[in-house]
This record gives structure tokens, sequence and C-alpha cells, in this order.
């Protein structure tokens, strides 16, 4: 289990004391990306783990370029393939959804504000059956999005992200190494796929923003 809150890693431990399969769970237990690195990457005295319990936003280890519950993810992936990735997260916005199964294909997926110990319980059984299991808002925003998905690939998504960030055409041009005119045909097709053609930026924000996509 990785979070660098340590209360919430003894509420998960409590309450799968009562899985439904009868299991004694035997907790390993990281608080940020480093620690958590040098347990999945170690060659030496490789781990199996039964289950990778993972929260999103984690102090990063930038000396091994792990930033992330989601890139911790994917190296327990490389490394202890067999093992099922569960991730935690308070993160409710619909992209950063969409972004993390798109590139992580967790096991299981639960949004913190979402679910009880109850849910915890059948998520776990869920995973642990070979079942993969996404809580509710998980599953509204990955909806939401496949029923867009032709206009709002991950080109889009970033550009209505660095949009909320306050960020101008030249500076989003820039980072995604394309010209002024290509961010303003998107900006102004996704202007479109909002219902606000004739708006300006800060409103296809707005927009985005109300209906949970940032």
């Amino acid at each position: 289990m990785v979070d660098d809150h340590p209360l919430q890693i003894e509420g998960y431990k409590s309450i799968l004391q009562y899985n439904t399969d009868g299991l004694e769970i035997e907790t390993t237990v990281c608080h940020n990306c480093e620690e958590a690195y040098t347990i999945i990457a170690n060659t030496k005295a490789p781990l199996h783990f039964d289950v990778v319990f993972l929260d999103r936003s984690l102090p990063p280890y930038p000396d091994k370029k792990i930033y992330s519950g989601e890139d911790l993810a994917l190296l327990a992936r490389e490394h202890s393939p067999k093992s099922k990735i569960m991730m935690l997260t308070s993160h409710a916005e619909a992209f950063v959804i969409y972004d993390l199964v798109q590139k992580v294909r967790p096991d299981g997926l639960l949004i913190k504000s979402d679910f009880d110990g109850d849910e915890l319980l059948v998520a776990f059984s869920a995973v642990l059956n070979g079942t993969v299991y996404y809580s509710q808002t998980v599953k509204d925003s990955i909806k939401e999005l496949l029923a867009l998905e032709s206009y709002l690939d991950a080109i889009n998504r970033q550009i209505i992200v660095l949009l909320g960030q306050g960020l101008k055409n030249r500076t989003i041009a820039l980072q995604l190494n394309l010209s002024d005119s290509a961010i303003e045909k998107r900006k102004s097709k996704l202007k479109e796929v909002f219902l606000i053609s004739k708006g300006t930026d800060e409103e296809l924000v707005q927009q985005a923003r109300k209906l949970g996509f940032i």
C-alpha cells in the first residue's frame, strides 16, 4: 500500500481484515514514490504482491522519473506483472480519470469521495477474483468522455487543461509542439463540442470545469 497519509493506510488495512474471501492480509507500507520504487524495482530480492494499492498523488522520486502513483503502477506492471493494481485517488476530474484508465488500465479504480468500507471490500474481492472494478464516478466520467472521444483526443484534453492553468496560445503551442493556428483550430472545434461556438477561451474553460472535465 502506497499513500502519503498513514491514517488512510491504517483505515484500509482495518477494513480489509473483514474481507469476504477469508484471507489474512499482510501489508507492506510505503509513503512516497522513492520508498515504493525501492521495493517494487528490487531485482536482488523481488517481492510478489497479490494486490498493489496506490494513491495517485504522492511525493515524487525525480531521480528515477517517478512522479506519481501512475508511474508506480506502470513500474509494478513491469516488475510484478501478475499483481493486481488498485488505485485510489481524490482526483475526480473526468480528464484525469480517463487518462489514468487509458495509461494504466488498473484492475480497480476508486475515487476516495465515492466509496465506503463496504464498497472497498466489494472492490477488493472483485479484483482478486479477476473482475475489473471502477467506482461510480469513474464509470460516469469514462461514459461522458467516450461520447466525445473523437473530439477529446489527448492533445485537445491537454489544451483545455493548459488553458485552465491560464496559459496563452503561444505557450501552449510550444509545450505541445504545434503551431499557433493548429491550437486555434482545435479550440474552435472544442467550443463547438461544448456548444459555445462564439465563446471566449475563459468560457471554454468554465464550461469544461462545469461539466467536470477539469
